[in-house]
């Protein structure tokens, strides 16, 4: 398995992505074609280098979306950094903490859209992995994504 990426591989990438390819087709056959295995995250970051936009990104909401015509109110401020806060209605919150968990390279929290609460961890390796408050809970997979999303947007103004 390469952990480096050919110039050849990355226009195969960029053709997929042309194509309509999702994040995870492309996440699939760099697997399949290439024999490179990596996290979704990755795939994420490879995708942003390339400075390509994935079709099935998924977009934020109309603010006029479910409420009638009104505008959706807006929260007074975020909250601060290695503090959970409420998630916005229908939306997922992502905090990262001050102190790393052991074994991390970075961890924190996060609140689903239906207000279940998980702690997050991101190893060396780049696996992210999910320790839910309730035993057995799973977020729902338009969760999983979007909380992806505000990790890296958070992670990123960290500096990571």
């Amino acid at each position: 398995m390469s952990s480096t990426i050919t110039p050849e591989q990355k226009a195969h990438v960029a053709q997929w992505v042309a194509e309509g390819a999702s994040l995870s087709e492309v996440q699939k056959r760099l697997r399949s074609e290439f024999n490179i295995s990596l996290t979704y995250m990755d795939t994420r970051f490879l995708v942003d280098d390339l400075n390509l936009t994935v079709k099935d990104a998924p977009q934020k909401p109309s603010i006029n979306a479910d409420l009638g015509g009104k505008a959706a109110p807006t929260p007074a401020s975020a909250p601060a950094a290695g503090t959970l806060g409420e998630a916005p209605a229908g939306g997922v919150s992502v905090t990262v903490d001050k102190i790393v968990r052991p074994g991390s390279l970075v961890s924190g929290s996060v609140s689903f859209s239906d207000g279940q609460t998980a702690d997050w961890t991101l190893d060396q390796a780049g696996r992210l992995g999910l320790i839910p408050k309730v035993k057995g809970y799973q977020p729902k997979p338009a969760d999983v994504q979007e909380f992806q999303y505000a990790l890296q947007d958070e992670l990123a103004k960290l500096g990571y």
